[in-house]
C-alpha cells in the first residue's frame, strides 16, 4: 500500500495525503478517484501531455518512463528532470511514499 501527496502550483490549494493506495492504479486514476483535478485530454492513453506532473518523491515505486511517455513530456508546459505523465505512473507492486506535484491547471482553460 502506498500514501501518496500531492502538492499544487496552484495558489490556494493546499496539499492532500492519500493513504492505503493499492498498487495497479496510475496517478492519474489515483487522482481522479481522489477527487483531485488532474486534466487528461487524450483519455489517460499517452496521446497528449495535459496530465504531466513533477514526480518529487518515490519515482521507484512507478513504472520506468518509456520513450513515447518522454516525447511527450517534451510537449508539455514547464517540463523538468521530474516530470512524468500521470497516465504512465503506474504503482508498482510494495508499498512506500510518494510525492508529486501538480502544475497550475488553470493553465489549459480554454484549450
Amino acid at each position: 500500500m502506498y500514501e501518496i501527496t500531492f502538492k499544487f502550483e496552484q495558489k490556494g490549494l493546499e496539499p492532500v495525503t492519500l493513504r492505503d493506495i493499492e498498487p495497479g492504479d496510475s496517478l492519474l486514476e489515483v487522482a481522479l478517484k481522489n477527487d483531485i483535478e488532474l486534466h487528461h485530454n487524450c483519455g489517460g492513453v499517452c496521446a497528449c501531455s495535459t496530465c504531466h506532473l513533477y514526480v518529487e518523491k518515490g519515482e521507484q515505486y512507478l513504472e520506468e518512463l518509456s520513450d513515447k511517455e518522454e516525447n511527450f513530456i517534451d510537449r508539455a508546459v514547464n517540463p523538468r528532470l521530474s516530470s512524468r505523465l500521470g497516465c504512465q505512473c503506474v504503482l508498482l507492486e510494495g508499498e512506500g511514499l510518494i510525492e508529486v506535484t501538480l502544475p497550475d491547471q488553470t493553465q489549459f482553460l480554454g484549450e
